[in-house]
């Protein structure tokens, strides 16, 4: 599901592309939506980019492409539209109907337990912790192909991309993903991390969402992958 602000900035690049074939630049986004700097766009950019809704296309700049847009929009106001505003959720809810499409149905959500690995670091890396006797029950309209596991996050590393100290991640198990994936990667085969992946050549970058945190490059023979993020659960207190 998208925020409003995320749903505002989808459908103004889709508007912009389509009346002229060229997305927005950052400012225009920064001042259609009413922020005041331009790291909100590059936030809102990446959950979008995250949640499969536009990709970047490479070696060109300013270059968006909306893949698709949410079933149920908003229309985004016009510049000069003062016209009374009405209220609109925060979030765009998600229609299940298609990923239970074959499913017999049953009154009550099925769920999956899952084995719980431990604690990964979202900022400085850590060994790698496969306790099989612990598990967590996810629901199972989080998963989709393939074997998963969780993981709970320890750290500040990822915050830009959403993922906070405390939260469980969902990982599908995978040995390649591509560039731009926030995956589940063994270093030296001492230790693992929870970080976005880059490829060029020879190199891997693994890269923080934390301006705090430096970006880590390694050779390609130095970093498996374990797996790719395809869930989130959070809890309140």
């Amino acid at each position: 599901m998208l925020t409003r602000k995320q749903q505002e900035l989808l459908l103004f690049i889709d508007r912009r592309l389509k009346e002229g074939g060229v997305s927005p630049s950052f400012d225009e986004m920064k001042d259609a939506l009413g922020l005041k700097s331009k790291s909100g766009i590059h936030r809102l950019i990446t959950g979008l980019e995250e949640r499969g809704f536009i990709r970047r296309l490479p070696h060109r700049a300013r270059a968006l492409e909306v893949t698709r847009l949410p079933e149920q929009t908003t229309p985004v106001p016009k510049a000069g539209d003062t016209s009374p505003a009405k209220f609109r959720p925060n979030v765009i809810r998600g229609d299940f109907r298609a990923s239970l499409a074959g499913r017999e149905a049953k009154p009550e959500a099925e769920s999956v337990a899952l084995p719980l690995y431990g604690r990964i670091a979202a900022g400085l890396p850590i060994e790698a912790m496969r306790d099989q006797s612990t598990t967590i029950d996810i629901p199972a309209t989080m998963l989709g192909n393939g074997e998963h596991y969780a993981l709970e996050v320890a750290g500040d590393s990822m915050v830009e991309a959403g993922i906070l100290d405390g939260d469980t991640v969902i990982i599908q198990r995978c040995e390649t993903a591509e560039s731009g994936t926030i995956v589940v990667a063994l270093v030296d085969e001492g230790e693992v991390t929870l970080k976005r992946l880059r490829r060029k050549g020879n190199s891997i970058a693994l890269e923080p969402a934390n301006a705090s945190y430096e970006t880590r490059v390694f050779g390609s023979d130095r970093v498996k992958v374990q797996g790719k993020l395809v869930g989130l659960m959070r809890r309140y207190h």
